[in-house]
């Protein structure tokens, strides 16, 4: 009986983990959903400004949480450019987690898909090893879409983080200051089925790209193939 019992319960732990795994794979191939249905609007990401970031985070449906007046959460991924410089393809990805206290009332949807693109060095040196806090720790502006990135002032484009969101069809800069973003390794583990951080998923120089994350790469690597930032060796 307790042999039996013992093998159940190996049984019922690797159906738990599995279900988990699965979970995170899906919310990686979202995220790749999400990034690609952006690229198509009329109005999406300036090509300039997304030639530029060194890193891109997706968190597909962000959602109010439960508890907690103005609570958000949201889970998604990390994709950088791989070299020292962040100056070559676009490599593999690491899971992210995103919190909030205002985000759900700025963007107003009961589900909301973000996008943030890291502009410099200092941002993703920061976000692979803690929690940080937007606005407060990386500065942060709403990013411009469309031709508005030209009209956009040098001190929106000089931020560390520009972020955008899409609900309920519309897609525009949000702010998201006052938010954390941190790694989330635990996701990550599932995803490669060991235990990784995500510096050393994004500095890793011989990381495969899990498939669930293929279509993120992708969509990042043909619309911007090149770091185009000042001071970049390509």
């Amino acid at each position: 009986m307790s042999r039996k019992l013992t093998l159940a319960m190996c049984i019922l732990f690797l159906a738990v983990g599995l279900s988990a795994a699965n979970k995170e794979q899906q919310r990686l191939a979202n995220a790749g959903v999400v990034m690609g249905e952006i690229m198509n609007l009329p109005d999406h990401i300036p090509q300039e400004l997304l030639e530029k970031a060194e890193c891109v985070i997706v968190i597909p449906s962000v959602r109010k949480a439960a508890l907690g007046i103005g609570g958000s959460y949201g889970r998604g991924a990390m994709v950088c450019r791989s070299g020292d410089s962040f100056n070559g393809p676009w490599g593999a990805p690491a899971m992210y987690a995103l919190e909030g206290v205002s985000v759900g009332f700025q963007i107003g949807g009961e589900a909301t898909d973000l996008v943030l693109l890291v502009m410099n060095h200092k941002g993703p040196d920061s976000i692979l090893d803690s929690k940080v806090k937007i606005g407060a720790d990386a500065s942060a502006a709403a990013g411009p879409v469309g031709r508005d990135a030209q009209a956009a002032t040098d001190g929106k484009l000089q931020a560390g983080i520009l972020s955008y969101s899409r609900s309920r069809g519309l897609f525009a800069g949000v702010s998201l200051a006052g938010s954390t973003i941190r790694p989330d390794n635990d996701a990550s583990e599932r995803v490669y089925g060991r235990k990784i951080s995500a510096r050393d998923i994004v500095t890793g120089s011989k990381m495969a790209v899990p498939a669930s994350g293929r279509q993120l790469v992708q969509v990042l690597q043909k619309n911007a193939p090149k770091n185009e930032s000042r001071g970049s060796s390509n």
